[in-house]
């Protein structure tokens, strides 16, 4: 009997085995959410700071928009997701929430058309996006 137990546990940890590298196989895809997201906000950072008012802040809320319904319905899709995602999300989106505004709102009043404000501001803002797409790939 004891045999048998054996055998059991065995091939209880060669399944739990699997579908871990399964689940962080399939899980990738948050890597590509963060980059792409990163590298999508530097854009609407710099079209709301270097396009004419007031077309750039109607074209960088539309890419917003776009971004944020894509990726929405790009994360929608996904079957997996590791343990402690939502925290993880929750932690990159609200840095980035907190950059944005600091580059936006400052910029907005005082820097507008002044790439040597948004230019920077724009690799700042990207960098929770990029620093976490990183990290979430090296998991």
């Amino acid at each position: 009997m004891g045999e048998y137990a054996s055998s059991d546990a065995a091939a209880a940890l060669a399944r739990a085995a699997q579908l871990g590298a399964t689940v962080r196989k399939r899980s990738r895809w948050f890597v590509w959410y963060q980059v792409v997201f990163g590298c999508v906000a530097a854009v609407i950072v710099l079209v709301a700071g270097l396009v004419q008012a007031p077309y750039g802040a109607q074209l960088s809320g539309g890419l917003g928009a776009a971004l944020a319904a894509g990726l929405a319905v790009y994360a929608a899709r996904q079957p997996v997701a590791r343990r402690g995602f939502a925290v993880r999300h929750s932690i990159f989106m609200g840095a980035w929430v907190l950059l944005y505004l600091a580059v936006l709102l400052p910029g907005a009043i005082l820097f507008h058309g002044n790439a040597a404000w948004w230019v920077p501001g724009a690799v700042v803002v990207s960098l929770p996006g990029l620093i976490g797409g990183y990290l979430e790939a090296r998991k």
